[in-house]
């Protein structure tokens, strides 16, 4: 780590960096940032900083001498190497600066769930970047990841939601069932019996009157 009375080549060789072996390119590179180091320090913001630029300016230096010049693991130099600016501006603020916890209120999940619906690529830091644009508040990586899991908006669940029925989709069933039946076909003709040929063919029954009287039976 740099430090006040260090010398450029006392740097270079606690990094296990060979200055015979560099290029007139790297070694001013390597002396610009050895400068920076010494005015603003090796606090987390500086370091974030300077290993993005040393990663991304196409020097010819490798990650492993990059990574020790900084005090940074191997892997964690790698991640860097793959982000953004823009990324990498973010995971530094979310570093420092995401940390309340709590925050997250119930009524954020409406919201949330409509950016993940028009931005379903979206990263985890876009979408806390979002919610501090929206609501004011900074969050912590876990904090979102169990939020997200309450209410069904973390990517697992997101794939089963497109076949779990909406509020509208319910409605218009209820609608459907309630709607009335309709009403029921007229009567066809009558059922005519069926005669074979040969047979005369019945005559219905006279109506019944209430008034007719009954013929009495003949007396033997």
């Amino acid at each position: 780590m740099a430090v006040a009375t260090e010398t450029f080549s006392d740097w270079l060789a606690q990094a296990q960096v060979p200055e015979g072996r560099l290029t007139p390119e790297q070694r001013g590179l390597l002396q610009a940032a050895f400068r920076f180091r010494q005015q603003q320090g090796t606090d987390y913001y500086s370091t974030r900083l300077l290993s993005h630029f040393l990663l991304h300016c196409s020097s010819g230096l490798k990650v492993a001498p990059i990574a020790r010049l900084l005090q940074l693991s191997r892997p964690a130099a790698s991640r860097q190497q793959g982000l953004s600016s823009k990324q990498a501006v973010q995971q530094a603020h979310h570093r420092m600066d995401g940390r309340p916890y709590g925050k997250l209120l119930p009524r954020f999940a409406g919201p949330i769930a409509g950016f993940l619906f028009a931005q379903p690529d979206a990263t985890r830091a876009d979408l806390i970047d979002f919610i501090g644009r929206t609501f004011g508040v900074r969050v912590a990586r876990i904090a979102l990841y169990k939020f997200l899991k309450k209410f069904g908006l973390d990517q697992a669940s997101r794939p089963t939601a497109a076949t779990t029925p909406t509020a509208a989709t319910v409605a218009r069933q209820e609608d459907v069932v309630a709607a009335p039946a309709s009403p029921p076909l007229s009567e066809g003709p009558a059922h005519v019996p069926f005669v074979s040929q040969g047979q005369p063919v019945p005559t219905p029954a006279p109506p019944f009157s209430p008034h007719a009287r009954s013929t009495p039976a003949p007396s033997c």
